[in-house]
């Protein structure tokens, strides 16, 4: 078990140093901003790679050689990347909301998979949230008046539709299936871990959008009915599993640890449940953060952890370097106490 930079979106000489001097040797990213298109060198180490001339227009899919360049960068300064967490959401948004275009969309992401798996990256983290996570105030406190975010469900319930169809749980099964039946086979002929994240909040609908990733039946019916491989594993998100409650959380724990379906894990923490909860510091949320490591030990799990949600401390950069450092030392230290192994 170890400890890994999460949520790093600009690879940078700075996101690098950061890692290391935290003592982790290993990062992932969250949604990097490639262009997509392919590229032939760089005029600088680290620096955007130039492309052909005249094409600017927005990706539809990742590019080989620049999630090879990506991977060999961070090699390069003595870190591993674990996982590529998310594409751009509009890569697939059609093949979630079943828009017209979703036949173009599940080829692109088809080919991303493949790139991937070509350019040697393990993992792709994704979710199948149509409209995506939500809060309803960014002006929380956590301890010491730090700025956190809160969801309330009696105010997000006046929103109006955010898409302009309505997606009902029926429909959005039927979209999922197409997805993972055809993206499936291809991560396992490309050798890459699709890692699926729950949905945040664990809510029925938000927005005329169905959530059919809210509880462990239907994470059972996406990895042991529609997609069972070993292949497709979750993204074991504990602030979210925890919205629903402690109890949920450990009993998804065990249920995916005993299956050995855990890729990764985000370690965060929460105080209430649905309907209304808010984010908090790792040590000062309802879960008992040492007996989830406990409990990830007694499982077997050896893979990663990564920060998630933090609040925003006084004079943090958006970043929130000073939240992150105090997470991961955090976290590297549960895992040291409570296996004694250094991470």
């Amino acid at each position: 078990m170890r400890v890994a930079v999460g949520n790093i979106r600009d690879l940078t000489d700075e996101t690098v140093a950061f890692a290391k001097q935290l003592g982790c040797t290993s990062i992932t990213l969250n949604t990097p901003p490639l262009t997509g298109r392919p590229s032939f060198g760089s005029n600088a180490i680290g620096k955007t790679y130039w492309v052909e001339p005249g094409d600017d227009a927005p990706p539809v899919k990742w590019d080989f050689l620049e999630l090879l360049h990506l991977r060999t960068r961070i090699e390069a300064d003595g870190l591993t990347l674990e996982a590529i967490e998310n594409v751009p959401f509009y890569f697939y948004k059609k093949i979630v909301l079943g828009l017209p275009g979703w036949e173009e969309q599940l080829e692109n992401y088809c080919e991303t998979v493949r790139n991937l798996g070509r350019a040697g990256i393990p993992v792709l983290g994704y979710h199948f949230m149509g409209n995506r996570v939500w809060r309803t105030s960014k002006a929380a406190h956590a301890r010491g008046d730090a700025m956190t975010s809160a969801f309330d469900l009696a105010l997000a319930e006046t929103a109006p539709p955010t898409e302009d169809v309505v997606v009902d749980e029926d429909k959005l099964w039927e979209n999922y299936t197409r997805f993972i039946t055809t993206v499936l086979p291809v991560a396992e002929e490309a050798g890459v871990t699709l890692s699926l994240h729950p949905d945040d909040p664990p809510v029925p609908s938000l927005g005329g959008v169905a959530r059919i990733f809210r509880s462990l039946d239907g994470f059972k019916r996406a990895l042991d009915e529609l997609g069972n491989s070993p292949n497709h594993k979750v993204t074991f998100c504990m602030g979210t599993w925890a919205e629903r409650g402690v109890e949920d959380m450990f009993e998804a724990m065990d249920y995916f640890g005993r299956t050995g379906r855990i890729a990764y894990v985000h370690f965060r923490n929460v105080k209430g449940v649905v309907p209304k909860f808010e984010e908090s510091f790792v040590d000062e949320g309802d879960v008992d953060c040492a007996e989830a490591i406990r409990r990830l030990a007694d499982l077997g799990y050896d893979g990663f952890l990564i920060d998630d949600h933090v609040p925003h401390m006084s004079e943090d950069t958006v970043y929130m370097h000073r939240s992150r450092a105090f997470a991961i030392g955090y976290m590297r230290g549960l895992i040291q106490a409570v296996t004694g192994a250094k991470t």
